[in-house]
């Protein structure tokens, strides 16, 4: 199997954000073929004040919806929003599978850091809903407060693409191994991390965090990025970008340069199985839970 990592410098204007998405997931599949495609966090609608980025928000199509979108026998049919048909609609025209990083989902009066996962038809395979929310000061004195837009999610959540076990996490998720051992433990070969990770810390902990959770788990990581300036309630801001795929050893694979682009690599299973009967870590495990 191979996964494109699409990086993106997403801004406010949501219209703007799914064109370049367009843009990016055709070129990558033009020239480097891959058989996965991967979005990164928060793609269509990054930053801006929070009533904007709550407005941007989406009703997804329910549960009782057949995949895509399309009603039941008598029942009336429930279209997702301009993301996630997007979504649906590129992994239908390019005939991949879609990981679609992640969007802001409404659920009543809530709103969610959603991932929604598509197969090469377009049918929807996963929803994941952020656990972990970024609520912290970074080194510039700045304060992230995303538990002040949006709910935790609760669920643990796998897919299987091409016979392949996906793992789903998002961005702040990264710094919690425990969640990438039980999904790990779950049978994932690849865990996704979609991220809109900032430039303050990125530049120290991004790659040394893939590396690790690569490592310890022995899967690989799929981490797509945000890059660059976005606007935001109290300013400009930036992400470290850096977008790259770690193997089970822990070694960077792909990573795409400054800016708006891609980065591809293959996933080689009988590769990873070595790696696990080599070093059989998951046997030895004596603490659990």
């Amino acid at each position: 199997m191979r996964i494109a990592v699409i990086q993106m410098n997403s801004g406010d204007e949501k219209a703007a954000n799914i064109e370049q998405a367009r843009h990016l997931v055709g070129q990558a599949v033009r020239e480097d073929r891959p058989d996965m495609v991967v979005l990164p966090e928060v793609w269509a609608h990054m930053g801006g004040s929070s009533a904007a980025r709550r407005a941007s928000g989406e009703v997804l199509p329910g549960s009782d919806a057949q995949p895509g979108g399309e009603a039941q026998p008598g029942g009336e049919a429930q279209p997702g929003g301009e993301a996630w048909t997007a979504l649906r609609d590129m992994a239908r025209e390019h005939g991949v599978f879609l990981h679609g990083g992640s969007i802001f989902e409404r659920d009543d009066e809530a709103l969610f850091n959603t991932t929604v996962a598509f197969d090469r038809d377009g049918r929807e395979l996963a929803r994941y809903r952020k656990i972990h929310l970024f609520d912290i000061t970074t080194p510039d004195g700045r304060d992230y407060r995303e538990s002040s837009l949006v709910g935790r999610g609760e669920d643990i959540v796998t897919y299987e693409a091409d016979g392949v076990r996906i793992g789903c996490t998002i961005c702040y998720d990264l710094r919690f191994g425990e969640l990438y051992r039980l999904l790990a433990e779950a049978g994932a070969r690849v865990i996704m991390v979609p991220s809109a990770f900032t430039l303050q810390t990125g530049k120290d902990h991004w790659e040394v965090l893939l590396r690790a959770r690569a490592i310890e788990t022995q899967t690989y990581m799929v981490a797509a990025a945000q890059w660059g300036a976005f606007p935001s309630g109290d300013g400009v801001r930036h992400n470290w970008g850096h977008s790259m795929i770690v193997d089970p050893w822990g070694h960077v694979l792909a990573q795409a340069r400054d800016g708006r682009g891609f980065a591809t690599a293959r996933i080689d299973l009988p590769y990873l199985e070595k790696v696990r009967g080599n070093l059989p870590v998951h046997r030895h495990r004596v603490l659990r839970g």
